[in-house]
């Protein structure tokens, strides 16, 4: 039943419901959405007919896009995630994947390559070696998992930033994809792409970047949530066509910053 005294939502309780329910796990995310808050309200803050299930699916998605616009018009270029002493550094740094440690993939470095796809002037693949040459760069930072637990750690290798230059990357382009040797993958913004912490990493705690970290390469966002810094990455394509990732197929807020 319609409530008597408002035929228009809100203009804050969309944002508001959203920020609430983005901190809860899917299936618990579902249940506020299609109980707790109830349809009836749900079509009040989404400002559409919300029936059923699938049509609350459907809203959440709405709620969903307008939080990650929100957060592209706040998110500020300059700055900075905060750096930490050495003495801060989480010892031992927690593995975290969607599988067991285990079932890391084992890359080999001597054929290994990075594939560049898509608005790129340079695209021939980069072997570990060139990669290696590049000018390195070190950061102290925190990640910050949706699970809700962080981690201090050391992370080297060279400003994203500095890459797309020497690839000859089109900047104005919307999205970078990165995906995966074990089958992850996900996307950035270009404006977090060139955020100066935003780095392809290569060492952790200065020694070679070991497997369960992410070996030969992964890409450390501080400023991003833990599931956006992807691990083993073998592709990397510039483009302006929406790609997602693993976990937004699952109801994860794309853009994710801090």
């Amino acid at each position: 039943m319609p409530f008597p005294w408002r035929s228009e939502p809100h203009p804050d309780t969309t944002a508001i419901v959203q920020e609430s329910a983005r901190r809860l796990d899917l299936p618990t995310r579902r249940l506020f959405l299609k109980q707790a808050a109830g349809l009836g309200t749900l079509t009040l803050l989404a400002g559409c007919d919300v029936v059923d299930g699938v049509s609350a699916e459907a809203a959440l998605g709405r709620m969903s896009d307008f939080n990650d616009r929100v957060q592209a018009w706040l998110f500020d270029p300059h700055q900075l995630a905060r750096e930490y002493p050495g003495s801060a550094i989480t010892r031992p740094f927690p593995f975290n994947a969607f599988y067991p440690e285990g079932q890391s993939p084992e890359v080999d470095p001597e054929s290994y390559a990075l594939e560049l796809v898509g608005l790129v002037e340079r695209p021939a693949p980069w072997s570990l070696r060139q990669l290696y040459a590049l000018p390195r760069v070190t950061q102290i930072t925190r990640h910050i998992c949706i699970e809700g637990w962080s981690a201090i750690g050391k992370w080297g290798g060279v400003r994203f930033s500095e890459f797309l230059t020497r690839i000859g990357a089109d900047t104005r382009a919307r999205y970078v994809t990165f995906r995966c040797a074990d089958g992850y993958a996900t996307s950035l913004d270009m404006a977090t792409s060139l955020h100066p912490q935003t780095q392809l990493t290569f060492w952790f705690d200065d020694a070679v970047l070991p497997r369960k970290y992410g070996f030969p390469l992964k890409l450390r966002v501080p400023t991003k949530l833990g599931f956006k810094n992807p691990k083993h990455i073998v592709e990397i394509e510039i483009g302006n066509d929406y790609t997602g990732g693993y976990w937004e197929t699952y109801g994860y807020n794309w853009f994710s910053g801090l």
